[in-house]
């Protein structure tokens, strides 16, 4: 086994007491491959190569590396004096109305999910209709006088300049509204704090990038991005207020800290996949399985009426906007139609074939995880400029749109026209009364392609044709996913699938001399099933989705299977697309249980120390020194007992609290007595919560509850707080503002049980403690994330600063 006891030093830190956010002029960390502050150099790296050369040609990245400019989440309430007393006085009734607000704002994000899902659908609608009608009668102009290569240039130029625009908003604006944003979401659920993720910027930006991306041609989906705008609805009115409009509505204030947040995140997250899919069941197992790591039972009911009335508002609104309001039948932005069970039930014999299926599916998803690790090596390494991130997106839509027209026109697949079965079917060089078969598929949004497989008639497509779409889509939804627009991969996945499942089908239709049982939707359908849960390996709440979403309880069974056998045959090569992008990131994930062969690591070996601890009654200058100090942003304070003799309070401060320098009074020094945060110091600096030192009587007045949560969630800076030397005299007693309990391991406890404890409490720092409860470590999120298991067993992860 490795050695994995090896402590690293990192920029010349002995501690990671957690990290500061990035400064103004930082970059902002991204989850999609496509940030210049993203990749991670190698450990001991200082930045003085980006202060002379701000964007070098090459950012050298090292998979096995943590960043430290992560920050986490506190997700356990600090329960000090104003906490406990606040909740003494509140009675039960007080209490029926808080639980009664949570249900309010539920219903609120619901709403306001289905709205943002409804304005998104329509204005894609009527902007790529415009689009493909333009590029359709230019291309019929053409096909009669000649001169196509005009209409591939129209083409072209529509979709790189629509792409453009997405992607000059996402790089210039907001880096990260780039991708799914599902990734970042499964991080800030985990307890990693991803700059801006959940902003109102980002949901503006999110919401005008996934159009610009889908009317441009790209494939990508306008699905997974919904995810991402639910989450931010949700922590923005759970707030009640805008940090970003600097406007407070006085609403919800109880719901200000990160625990109650994240609850409400998860609510919005399965309302995003509930307006995505129509499916308010397939959200809330889409929260449990891909996004919570916290989870109880009164969260699951409050998060299944959020996907209710999301789905609900939705359905009301654009069933309206189709001229049936009283019909509900447009459940989710995307609706699969109905699959007729009497006609396309399975058989026995049929089962094996849907777990060969889910092999190809698997194969065919682990695959197209490791190209698009290898691609997004590439970008973080050498497209980390904001304009070369632009460009490379135009090339993409242009070679999207120049694939689609040669694939097109080389195409001979005619068939019959009927009724109105096609969107813009393209004649092209077909016969009077026939339109080419390859267009239904490129010439469209990937909604509509996806639908068509999976409902067309027998004999609607050519194998020839479905083969080759098959292998180009597989690429370029590789090459797409990653860019810097706002994209999700749901959709181009299941169209892969649909298209090699339809082909899979054809073929059992051809080998069985036309059997009534190899029907080609039903495979495409079993087919996109596999294919999306070999790319991001999700498994029960993909298959309730696809059942809502073809309203078929039918092929819950067979969707199932698929999902499962896709799921393992995918897990033994690589892992799922959103974990590679995390670990691409070197975000500090923490999953469900510690690595299995750590039981041979203690606390001792995994905590940084020394540690920065403060006394009880601290004065105020120390406080400031220590908060200003940039070489150790600590964000968690031990809190000891002062020394009998106030005028040595401060000489150990900075100290290691198991190796206090000697003098008459270090024999004194009490154990551990609380753990205080920054946050909080920086909001009594703020409020000039001082003693005077001659009388130790209050100068101002009592701070409260409220004083923090309105400061919540950007506390100013320690620089922008400005303390004269008469007030650096002053002493800050700490008592009252201090969680006096914090959670304490010895120092002997195993690797595993430190490991369940921090991720079960959803901690942000756990205090290691001797015999005598002096303090001698603190474990931190990237204490124990950064020990995973390697293909060599047991491996440690560098540590560093950018």
């Amino acid at each position: 086994m490795a050695n994995v006891a090896k402590k690293v030093s990192w920029s010349g830190r002995d501690r990671d007491e957690e990290d500061e956010p990035p400064a103004a002029g930082e970059a902002t960390p991204l989850l999609n491959g496509a940030s210049p502050g993203a990749a991670g150099g190698p450990p001991h790296s200082r930045p003085e190569t980006e202060a002379t050369n701000q964007f070098p040609s090459e950012i050298p990245h090292n998979e096995k590396l943590l960043l430290l400019k992560y920050e986490s989440l506190d997700y356990d309430n600090c329960e000090n004096q104003l906490f406990l007393e606040e909740e003494r006085r509140i009675n039960h009734t007080a209490f029926r109305t808080v639980e009664i607000k949570r249900w309010v704002i539920c219903a609120m994000i619901g709403i306001l999910t289905g709205l943002v899902a409804c304005f998104i659908d329509i204005v894609v609608e009527k902007l790529a209709g415009l689009k493909f009608r333009v590029v359709k009668d230019n291309i019929d102009k053409f096909t009669e006088k000649g001169g196509l290569s005009f209409s591939l240039l129209l083409w072209a130029i529509l979709n790189s300049s629509v792409v453009m625009v997405g992607s000059v908003i996402v790089a210039f604006i907001e880096p990260v509204a780039a991708g799914s944003g599902i990734p970042q979401i499964k991080c800030y659920l985990n307890g990693v704090k991803i700059p801006h993720v959940v902003r109102l910027k980002t949901l503006m930006i999110k919401v005008c990038g996934v159009i610009l991306s889908v009317v441009g041609g790209l494939a990508v989906g306008k699905e997974g991005p919904m995810i991402h705008s639910g989450a931010v609805i949700a922590a923005g009115i759970s707030q009640g207020r805008s940090t970003s409009l600097k406007r407070d509505f006085k609403i919800f204030e109880y719901f200000r800290r990160d625990t109650e947040k994240r609850d409400f995140v998860s609510a919005g997250a399965a309302a995003g996949v509930s307006a995505a899919f129509g499916a308010p069941v397939g959200g809330v197992l889409f929260s449990l399985e891909e996004g919570a790591s916290f989870w109880n039972q009164f969260l699951t009911w409050r998060i299944f009426f959020a996907s209710m009335i999301s789905t609900f508002t939705l359905n009301s609104i654009l069933s309206f906007y189709h001229g049936n309001p009283w019909d509900l039948s447009s459940p989710g932005l995307i609706n699969f139609g109905r699959f007729d069970s009497e006609k396309l039930g399975y058989t026995f014999q049929e089962i094996p074939i849907f777990i060969v299926m889910g092999v190809v599916g698997g194969i065919l998803g682990a695959i197209f995880n490791a190209l698009n690790y290898w691609l997004t090596m590439f970008r973080i390494r050498y497209i980390h400029r904001p304009c070369l991130q632009v460009i490379e997106a135009m090339l993409v839509a242009a070679v999207t749109a120049a694939v689609g027209f040669v694939m097109i026109y080389c195409s001979s697949d005619c068939q019959p026209l009927q009724g109105d079965s096609v969107a813009y079917p393209l004649q092209l060089f077909c016969a009077d009364g026939e339109y080419n078969s390859m267009a239904t598929a490129f010439f469209n949004t990937p909604e509509k392609s996806v639908v068509s497989l999976f409902h067309n008639p027998p004999g609607s497509y050519n194998p020839m044709t479905l083969g080759m779409f098959t292998l180009m889509y597989f690429f370029l939804a590789c090459w797409t996913y990653g860019l810097t627009v706002s994209a999700g991969v749901f959709i181009p996945s299941l169209l892969i699938g649909a298209a090699w499942g339809r082909l899979f089908g054809i073929s059992l239709a051809y080998l069985t001399s036309g059997a009534i049982w190899a029907d080609p939707g039903k495979y495409a359908l079993m087919g996109a099933a596999a294919q999306l849960g070999g790319i991001v390996r999700m498994t029960l709440s993909l298959t309730v989705i696809m059942m809502e979403a073809t309203g078929n309880v039918t092929y819950g069974f067979p969707i199932m299977l698929a999902l499962m056998t896709a799921k393992i045959v995918g897990d033994y090569f690589v892992e799922g697309l959103y974990d590679m992008h995390i670990q691409l990131q070197s975000v500090p994930f923490l999953h469900w249980e510690a690595p299995v062969t750590s039981h041979s690591l203690t606390a001792r070996e995994v905590m940084s120390a020394p540690v920065t601890c403060l006394r009880r009654i601290e004065k105020v200058g120390t406080v400031v020194d220590i908060l200003s100090d940039t070489s150790s942003n600590h964000n968690g304070f031990p809190v000891v007992e002062s020394s009998p003799d106030p005028t040595q309070v401060g000489q150990t401060t900075g100290r290691p609290a198991a190796s206090p320098a000697p003098g008459p009074w270090a024999a004194e020094v009490a154990g551990l007595r609380g753990l205080i945060l920054r946050s909080q110091l920086i909001v009594l600096l703020k409020h000039k919560v001082f003693v005077e030192r001659a009388n130790l009587t209050l100068v101002q007045r009592r701070l409260k509850l409220k004083d923090f949560r309105d400061a919540y969630p950007r506390f100013p800076p320690i620089q922008s707080i400005h303390v004269s030397q008469d007030e650096r005299e002053c002493m800050m007693d700490l008592t009252e503002f201090m969680n006096p309990s914090p959670y304490t391991v010895p120092q002997e406890a195993s690797l595993p049980r430190v490991f369940k404890l921090f991720r079960a409490l959803g901690l942000r720092h756990l205090v290691v403690v001797d015999n005598h409860n002096e303090v001698v470590g603190l474990v931190t999120r990237k204490d124990l994330a950064r020990y995973r298991l390697g293909k060599e067993g047991l491996e440690e992860l560098s540590l560093a600063q950018t």
